[in-house]
């Protein structure tokens, strides 16, 4: 009797668990599948160039697709093999919504190379190529030329490292009024305004008192236009800065 006990008894918690499984199992595909946990709407941070459609077709995801099938690690893993960005994160929202918020790699400066010219982001990376000089919005590195590198490639050489270092303490606006910044030696290194009557500024070793030559040079750029004399040129490469001006 006690053995026919047993055996109902296993046969009840046999029969619970499997009514127990399908429940869970149509609850998960109620909100897998149901139209209201699809998803319907993108929303993209931080982008300036990037759209909405760029992060579709690079993340592979589309409109209409569950959204708990979203697996938004190898969305961010897709997106981070893009050039363009720098970082990014991503996050399901629930009903309906994916966020993606991106940080877009941008170009601080030009050099020439073997075959025309490279944009460089912050890190050295080559972001872009071309044939042809066009109008720039960031300085042009001279003296030295970049060989058998190309779109996806990281530039090696120190001097051209530096000088993105320094590069990026300036602000847009300063950024903005360099042409060029010229490597004369290892350790002289030269820039040019953007003006229409070029000035020269000397900065010398960067190595030394970086920061306070990027002030230096910043606050020189933004004064510049406001200034109601010529000046031939600054040089911040000493420790006490000297600007003469234009006879």
């Amino acid at each position: 009797m006690s053995k026919i006990k047993r055996v109902h008894r296993s046969g009840r918690r046999l029969f619970k668990g499997i009514v127990f499984l399908t429940i869970c199992g149509a609850i998960i595909g109620f909100f897998v599948y149901v139209p209201f946990f699809t998803l319907k709407e993108v929303k993209l941070n931080g982008a300036e160039n990037l759209t909405v459609e760029d992060i579709l077709k690079v993340g592979d995801i589309y409109i209409g697709e569950p959204i708990f099938e979203l697996e938004t690690d190898k969305v961010k893993s897709r997106l981070e093999n893009d050039l363009r960005i720098e970082s990014v994160t991503v996050r399901r929202i629930v009903p309906s919504r994916l966020e993606v918020t991106v940080k877009e790699r941008k170009a601080i400066a030009t050099i020439v190379c073997d075959y025309g010219y490279l944009d460089l982001d912050k890190n050295g990376k080559i972001i872009d190529s071309y044939k042809n000089l066009r109008e720039m919005s960031i300085p042009m590195i001279t003296g030295s030329q970049v060989k058998d590198k190309y779109i996806g490639d990281d530039v090696e050489n120190e001097i051209v490292l530096q000088i993105l270092v320094f590069l990026q303490k300036l602000d847009a606006e300063a950024l903005e009024k360099l042409s060029e910044v010229a490597i004369i030696s290892a350790d002289y290194i030269v820039a040019y305004t953007a003006t229409e009557k070029s000035v020269q500024i000397r900065i010398g070793k960067l190595e030394e008192r970086m920061d306070e030559k990027a002030n230096l040079v910043q606050d020189f750029l933004h004064d510049l236009d406001n200034n109601p004399h010529d000046v031939e040129y600054a040089d911040f490469s000493y420790t006490a800065p000297f600007i003469k001006l234009a006879r």
